[in-house]
């Protein structure tokens, strides 16, 4: 990704190419765990919206921000700042990205305890990613949902289970490997909470394998280390 925007900067008549590369950095940086990287790119997305006058470049690079805050945890100035992100792009009319800050902005509500909200939030979401058929993040959403019900006061882990094997269903129609690995880092650890660690290992085992790359990744090494204590 340095290397792409590196190239980009190169060219004549740059600011349109480079937004759009701005625009997508953070994300890819927080996927793979590289918080330093995702925080330096998200400032740039914003220098950049601002230089230029592009609000919706402003307001998805403070939603990485807020992002970043909670996985840095400052989950109330992460939620603070994408309920900010949120209504900027819907003042915009730009709602690429929406979905993605949703669910940041649920995980954000779970860390300060907003129990209620962020069940209302993550249904929501559910609801409107079957609406606008952006299926691509329906894998996630089930994932983020079952956790929610793991968060409750009252835990509904039997509704959580069903969630994760919605989401693992998703992500192996869809191909989505990353999804599926986070789904069943989940759902390993409620069975293995349960004493169930034959199921869980067998549920993790077969698509941490299928990784060969990119094993660093947050995701990759929670799985290693979820199968190393089973």
């Amino acid at each position: 990704m340095r290397q792409t925007i590196s190239s980009v900067e190169r060219r004549d008549n740059i600011v349109f190419s480079l937004g759009f590369a701005l625009f997508w950095a953070p994300g890819i940086f927080l996927w793979v765990g590289d918080l330093r990287s995702a925080d330096e790119y998200a400032d740039r997305l914003i220098s950049h919206g601002e230089t230029h006058f592009r609000r919706h470049n402003l307001a998805v690079g403070r939603g990485y921000k807020g992002a970043l805050a909670i996985l840095r945890g400052d989950a109330s100035g992460g939620v603070e700042s994408l309920r900010g992100c949120l209504e900027q792009l819907h003042a915009v009319r730009y709602e690429m990205l929406n979905t993605e800050f949703k669910l940041f902005l649920v995980q954000g509500l779970m860390a300060i305890r907003q129990f209620d909200e962020a069940l209302t939030r993550i249904d929501e979401t559910i609801s409107l990613v079957e609406e606008n058929g952006d299926l691509l993040y329906m894998p996630e959403a089930l994932r983020v949902k079952g956790n929610v019900l793991l968060s409750l006061p009252l835990r509904r882990s039997d509704d959580a289970e069903m969630c994760f094997n919605q989401s693992l269903g998703w992500g192996r129609r869809q191909g989505a490997r990353s999804w599926e690995l986070r789904t069943a880092v989940d759902l390993a650890a409620l069975w293995a909470a349960r004493g169930q660690r034959d199921r869980a290992q067998a549920v993790l085992q077969p698509i941490f394998e299928t990784f060969v790359e990119g094993l660093d990744t947050p995701d990759l090494k929670a799985a290693q280390h979820l199968l190393a204590m089973l």
